[in-house]
């Protein structure tokens, strides 16, 4: 199969699988320039199904250092008000929304972390009303992931640039089952498969989960009601589509006053053009009161300072050590894909859907319930072939939920 025919396949997967685009739906879809072909293709793509008319948003890696070197502080701490608008009208007209990324992890390295900070909180600000339908999954939304230079260069480094990009995108096309025969078929048995953990979970309740490997000794209590998830989400209108492509990951919400101890990092995060790397956390009923980096360090106290939600966790999710991003044994320096190699965590808000009626619950409401709020989200990783997870009863009893770095309990 040519690459040609290969990319085609991505396209009619994100929109059919991904965002699952009905007929006469708009689809707005944020690509970087560098994406442009395939972005093209999707958009052809698009209105052959009978999409209403496609509207994608560009960005440009190159412009956005730019304006981070020399933008006024007062411009990085505002969003214009035409931008907030144009989002809010998007989900009032129920448009699927597929998010192509496609970015250099270095992009902001020697950028002022103040500044980096202060346009993404002005972001988080004013995107709050446009996060309520992504999170609560009013709409339908997706996420893929396309290859440059820098960013497959960072992944194989040993290899020139062209030749990086191919091997990147021959990772992205097994990993997000592009290779297959028939690729939505395949994600559809993937899918059942994912449905079967979170069913077995949610039947268990677990009322506490406790997390234990090198550097990581860690006690997260769940609320009662809450919903693990994993693989396909239902739209409100009750539209099948999956958020990220790919996906290997069960999740559900935290208590956000009931974590407490020690969690370290297995993997660099890429947060705001910046990695943190081999970094620890330290909570107490629910908050980070510690935290460490060998590098990055300024950048996590950036976040951890976006607001008082950003101290505390949002979502935890597992992650067989067994799953096919993992098995690549590379880092992607991309946290779509190495979220789903790996256990991890989220800083910042959870998803209110992962509670029973959450959803319809405003902020107070989910603050008695234990659900956190913040203006930001950022998954970490901290899981290996080392950790074990057991998960507490409301009886008492303890149940192995891992073994080294796998299922312990049958979820089949």
């Amino acid at each position: 199969m040519s690459k040609q025919e290969t990319l085609q396949k991505y396209a009619e997967l994100a929109l059919k699988r991904g965002v699952n685009l009905q007929e006469n739906q708009m689809l707005v879809v944020n690509a970087p320039v560098e994406s442009a072909d395939f972005a093209r293709m999707v958009a052809k793509n698009a209105y052959e199904i009978g999409a209403k008319t496609v509207h994608i948003n560009w960005t440009d890696d190159t412009l956005d250092r730019l304006w981070y070197e020399n933008a006024a502080q007062d411009v990085l701490e505002n969003v214009p008000e035409w931008r907030v608008k144009m989002f809010d009208h998007f989900a009032e007209e129920s448009a699927a929304l597929l998010s192509i990324r496609s970015t250099n992890p270095d992009l902001l390295k020697g950028i002022d972390s103040s500044r980096i900070s202060a346009s993404n909180k002005a972001a988080g600000e004013a995107m709050k009303n446009f996060r309520k339908y992504t999170m609560n999954d009013k709409i339908t939304w997706s996420i893929v992931a396309v290859p440059n230079e820098e960013w497959a260069k960072k992944v194989f480094p040993e290899s020139g640039g062209e030749e990086a990009v191919e091997k990147l995108w021959e990772q992205i096309f097994k990993i997000t089952r592009v290779d297959k025969d028939n690729p939505i078929e395949a994600w559809n048995d993937h899918n059942a498969t994912l449905a079967k953990a979170r069913d077995v979970l949610n039947d268990r309740q677990f009322k506490k989960l406790i997390y234990k490997a090198p550097g990581t000794d860690l006690e997260i209590e769940l609320p009662k009601g809450h919903i693990w998830k994993g693989g396909s989400s239902l739209s409100e209108k009750g539209i099948e589509f999956n958020a990220n492509m790919p996906t290997e990951e069960v999740f559900t919400l935290p208590d956000k006053y009931g974590v407490n101890g020690t969690v370290s990092s297995t993997k660099p995060l890429s947060y705001g053009g910046n990695l943190i790397n081999n970094f620890s956390l330290t909570f107490k009923d629910g908050e980070v009161v510690d935290y460490s980096a060998e590098e990055g360090i300024e950048t996590l106290k950036s976040l951890l300072n976006m607001d008082e939600g950003a101290r505390r966790l949002g979502e935890i999710a597992i992650v067989p050590h067994e799953s096919p991003i993992s098995q690549s044994g590379l880092i992607f320096f991309n946290t779509l894909y190495d979220e789903n190699a790996s256990c991890h965590l989220a800083l910042g808000k959870a998803y209110p859907s992962s509670i029973k009626g959450g959803a319809d619950m405003d902020d107070e409401a989910l603050d008695q319930n234990g659900v956190n709020n913040s203006i930001t989200h950022v998954d970490f990783m901290m899981g290996s072939g080392e950790l074990d997870i057991d998960g507490v009863l409301e009886d008492g009893t303890t149940e192995a939920i891992f073994r080294n770095g796998n299922w312990a309990i049958d979820v089949n």
